[in-house]
């Protein structure tokens, strides 16, 4: 287990060794906020767009169910014909950067957040570490009226007119502590000046701007094996790289998978096909988000035939999301047809 993944058992146990890490937190703190001050007074350019720009991010480090949130306001806007683009960092991406991204984009090249992203939805959609250059190369080929910007909620360099913020009720704010010591990247009072999106279990009234997650019927990633058939009683080699791969079990065990070895990576992970060949040869059962990346493998390595099932997941929104949605989106100008 690497460093990276100690510290994040670390966090989810809220362990009391990580209190030797306040220090660090104490450093971090200062630097975020110096560099926050600096755009805020003008020293550092802030850039504003020409088109109004939301952003969707979370102030915790790992999942927090943002994509699965996003693809679906991005389906929901294209149903109601208004013209959405997407700009992203492209974590896991090599690049070159900006780049646009499309349904045969590849994962290695864009990010796997991102390739999920627009082979869900095949919103137009650019990436890259500089936010202004991705949204300029985005509306060279592309009219839009609003661009959502997949995180940099931090990226104090981008203007923006509506912030959603996605907080997993279930994994909390852990011990409040910002990093290295906790898993925030700023601190809680952050939550009161954004709209707060509150990820739950199931459907929720004791808050009315919520989402869950729908789970779907698990599907066979080998297009060669089309004639196996999902058995939720056999035992399988849960694949997961993602932030919070407990999520990923609570998924499991939703659908009735209870039997299986996990093998966890690190998010945003360059798998190689070594990562999915066990001295057994029991299925592997994975997330949408890992699955765009075995895509590749596939197609890489024909003669493998180890069953790969993935578990779709879509975002489940309160009606009182779309109306907050649609109601910050008049504010700027931007009308539901």
């Amino acid at each position: 287990m690497s460093l990276a993944q100690h510290i994040q058992d670390a966090w989810n146990k809220q362990a009391s060794w990580l209190i030797v890490l306040r220090p660090l937190s104490w450093l971090y703190r200062l630097g975020f906020n110096l560099n926050k001050s600096l755009y805020k007074s003008g020293i550092k350019t802030v850039y504003k767009a020409p088109v109004p720009v939301m952003v969707i991010g979370n102030i915790t480090v790992g999942g927090s169910g943002k994509t699965p949130l996003l693809i679906q306001l991005v389906k929901h806007l294209q149903q109601h014909n208004i013209r959405v683009g997407v700009i992203s960092r492209g974590y896991g991406g090599q690049g070159p950067f900006p780049a646009l991204v499309n349904r045969l984009s590849e994962p290695d090249t864009v990010g796997d957040e991102p390739a999920l992203i627009v082979q869900s939805t095949s919103v137009p959609m650019a990436v890259g570490p500089n936010r202004q250059a991705s949204i300029e190369l985005l509306l060279q080929s592309h009219t839009l009226d609003l661009i959502i910007s997949d995180d940099g909620l931090q990226h104090w360099a981008l203007d923006r007119q509506i912030e959603w913020i996605v907080l997993d009720q279930n994994r909390g704010l852990g011990n409040e502590r910002l990093l290295p010591e906790g898993y925030l990247r700023e601190p809680k009072a952050r939550l009161s000046h954004s709209t707060v999106i509150y990820h739950t279990k199931a459907k929720a009234a004791q808050v009315s701007n919520n989402m869950h997650l729908q789970i779907g019927l698990p599907y066979l990633l080998n297009k060669n094996l089309d004639s196996v058939l999902f058995d939720r009683e056999k035992y399988f080699n849960a694949v997961v790289g993602i932030g919070f791969p407990e999520r990923f079990y609570q998924t499991l065990s939703q659908i009735g998978v209870i039997q299986y070895q996990a093998h966890e990576f690190p998010d945003h992970h360059d798998y190689e096909i070594s990562d999915l060949t066990f001295d057994n040869q029991d299925a592997i059962i994975t997330t949408e988000k890992d699955a765009v990346k075995f895509k590749a493998l596939l197609s890489q390595n024909p003669n493998f035939n180890i069953p790969i099932w993935v578990v779709p997941v879509e975002a489940v929104l309160s009606s009182d999301c779309y109306e907050l949605l649609k109601q910050q989106l008049q504010q700027v100008g931007i009308q539901f047809f």
